[in-house]
């Protein structure tokens, strides 16, 4: 800085040299002629500031499908046809669109505990046909995990349905410590594999469906590109046996990551069941749907109705009137106010709210 100032010092001791022996030389003719008066300017000169002020507006975008008594789904609705909502105050929209061709984001989740061990073929090749029929390999990604007590990555996101085939493929039960079938483990000192973490081996015979979810919100479709629609397909009986993370652990992380959870409930009886009730409200919470098959021919359709609702949802823009950066969690509501479509109790699905930006996040 010091530097700059003398050069600016010298510079301006010699243009006073120059200017005094011009004045000398036209001194005659300055005396004679009328001396201007300085008219003020009408505005002031611009002052330079280092930092640059930045509006950041926070701008919404809310997935829905549209879905009559009978469960068809309605691809005919219009902007005027609903209105929305965030903590119960209305919202002006920016745009409302039927996306049939935005990208796709996926992670498919299988179960693959003690109670998979008999459905687990099926669940493969029924995953294997959705992706054969789904993935466009211009547009979409997907990636492929397995998990008991642990998450494995089996595929990174990839548009590789070679690799993804053979991820699938690869997906296999492994017995933990001790167990002799049929779902008895006997005691935990028997010797087995153990599983890649090298943690106890009892968690290979558990069920860490939340973790699972978590992890996968946070670590794989958080990284996704922007502008896609992001989900999760989650194969399992919805038997939480373990983990750290908690039901709405997992629900805030999908909806962080503005991932929906479709779930396909598939187990034995032989262990327990499926949890209808868990896996419903674990869907329906991020904007999804849960599917009960009661046999192969079942899973596959509940596949095919995965399908069409990621291509026939609608997208809903706007800026909220709340534009407050404190991190909060903010409540959506879509509701009908066509008349005729009340009275058809057509059903709208929607995540329930996001989460606002934080000013402190941006500061980390």
């Amino acid at each position: 800085m010091f530097r700059k100032l003398g050069l600016v010092l010298a510079f301006a001791v010699l243009c006073t040299g120059f200017f005094f022996a011009g004045d000398a030389e036209n001194a005659s003719a300055q005396s004679t002629a009328p001396k201007p008066t300085a008219t003020p300017s009408a505005t002031p000169p611009p002052i330079v500031d280092d930092e640059v002020l930045k509006i950041d507006t926070e701008v919404v975008n809310v997935l829905f499908t549209a879905q009559d008594r009978n469960r068809r789904l309605l691809t005919s609705l219009t902007q005027s046809d609903i209105r929305l909502l965030e903590d119960g105050v209305p919202q002006e929209l920016s745009a409302f669109t039927r996306q049939v061709d935005l990208p796709l984001s996926l992670s498919i989740l299988i179960d693959v505990s003690v109670s998979q061990q008999r459905t687990l073929p099926d669940e493969k090749d029924a995953a294997i046909s959705f992706l054969e029929s789904v993935v466009r390999p211009s547009k979409d990604e997907v990636a492929v995990l397995s998990f008991t007590g642990e998450t494995t990555l089996e595929q990174d996101m990839t548009n590789n349905l070679t690799r993804l085939r053979r991820a699938i493929e690869n997906v296999k039960f492994v017995p933990p410590s001790g167990y002799i079938g049929g779902g008895v483990v006997v005691g935990g000192s028997v010797p087995g594999t153990p599983p890649i973490s090298g943690r106890n081996q009892g968690i290979q015979g558990s069920t860490a469906i939340w973790d699972a979810i978590w992890v996968t919100s946070r670590e794989v479709l958080g990284a996704a590109p922007e502008r896609t629609r992001r989900a999760i397909i989650l194969l399992t009986d919805g038997q939480n046996t373990s983990g750290q993370k908690r039901l709405d652990d997992a629900v805030d992380a999908a909806v962080r990551s503005e991932a929906i959870i479709y779930s396909v409930g598939i187990g034995d009886s032989f262990y327990g069941g499926v949890d209808k009730g868990t896996l419903n409200k674990v869907s329906e919470r991020t904007g999804g749907r849960a599917f009960f098959p009661r046999d192969e021919n079942e899973l596959r359709q509940a596949f095919k109705q995965i399908e069409e609702e990621m291509r026939s949802q609608y997208l809903l823009a706007y800026e909220p009137s709340n534009q407050n950066r404190d991190g909060s969690f903010r409540k959506i509501e879509i509701q009908l106010v066509n008349p005729a479509l009340k009275d058809q109790k057509i059903k709208l699905t929607h995540r329930q709210g996001y989460f606002a930006k934080s000013d402190k996040a941006d500061k980390k």
